[in-house]
Parts: structure tokens; sequence; C-alpha cells
């Protein structure tokens, strides 16, 4: 007997010049340090996670990608931020919904500095994983985006943030 796969569907499609994008991401704070990926050579660095699929809610989301790309569960502690952002990457002009928040990585998880603390592959890109220290400084430094995570994740909240940020170059 044949086990049929569903297919997945990622929220992710280009309209003419355009692409929109449905993102959920983790935001994994320890010790005054957030985890950040880098994609093979990609000259800036991400929060992990990665895109929604459609008929999926976006906890279930970031429980797969977490699973998926850091190889451990990770339980939703709360809501943080959600963003429409507009920008560019790699001549293409996206429209992007993103939903983070803030989880818990269990004890055994690689908490090192000054190295990447975890060497991963998914959808055959090399992930590297490292601890950032969370202020706005050294969040430029690594390149991350969206930028204004940098100043956003330096200042700690109390409830959840709506932002909408345009971040494409003026001409």
């Amino acid at each position: 007997m044949s086990e049929t796969v569903a297919e997945r569907t990622m929220i992710s499609f280009k309209v003419g010049d355009q692409r929109f994008n449905h993102r959920v991401a983790a935001i994994a704070m320890w010790n005054g340090h957030v985890l950040v990926c880098r994609e093979d050579k990609d000259d800036y660095v991400m929060l992990p996670g990665g895109r929604v699929e459609l008929g999926e809610s976006s906890p279930i989301a970031l429980a797969r990608e977490m699973v998926e790309e850091l190889g451990v569960e990770a339980p939703i502690e709360r809501l943080l931020f959600t963003e429409e952002n507009f920008f560019e990457r790699d001549g293409e002009a996206f429209h992007q919904i993103g939903i983070y928040y803030q989880v818990a990585l269990p004890d055994d998880f690689p908490f090192v500095t000054g190295t990447p603390c975890l060497v991963r592959f998914d959808e055959g890109l090399e992930l590297k994983f490292s601890w950032v220290k969370a202020t706005a400084e050294a969040l430029t430094v690594v390149n991350l985006l969206p930028m204004w995570l940098r100043e956003a994740l330096e200042a700690p909240q109390d409830g959840s943030r709506h932002v909408v940020v345009d971040e494409r170059s003026r001409v």
C-alpha cells in the first residue's frame, strides 16, 4: 500500500515584477543574545524560520520550521511582531507579511558565542546558526535583515507590535 504525500505549497508567488511572501520567524534569546541564521554565502543573516504553507497557521508553520532547520522542538512563548515589509533582494521587489514569535529552545541546545553554534542543511542550503549580541550595533555588523529588527530586538517590549516598513531603495 502506497502512502499519498500531500503537495506542499509555500505562500510565495510572483505577480508581474513583484513577489508576495508570507514568512514566520523565531526570536530566540539567550544571555543578551539572539539566534540568527546565515544561508550559504549570503551577505546577511535572518532569524530562523521560513515560509508559511497554504492552509497552515503561523504557529504550526514555525513549529515545523524549527524542526526542519534546528532539529528541535521550540515551544512558542508569545507573539512579538507582525510586519508588512516592502524590500528589494537580488533585483526582485518583495511584499512580505511576517509574523515573529518568541520561542524557547531546549536546555541542551548549543549556547555558545563567537562561532556558529549549529550547522545544518535544509532544502539543499547550508544554514549556519549563531548567537549575536542583541544590540543594534552588533546586529548591523552581521547585517540582520529585515533592518527594522536591529533596533526592535535591542529594546524589549510588553505585548506585540505591528510594523509597516518600506526598505525599498529610492531612485
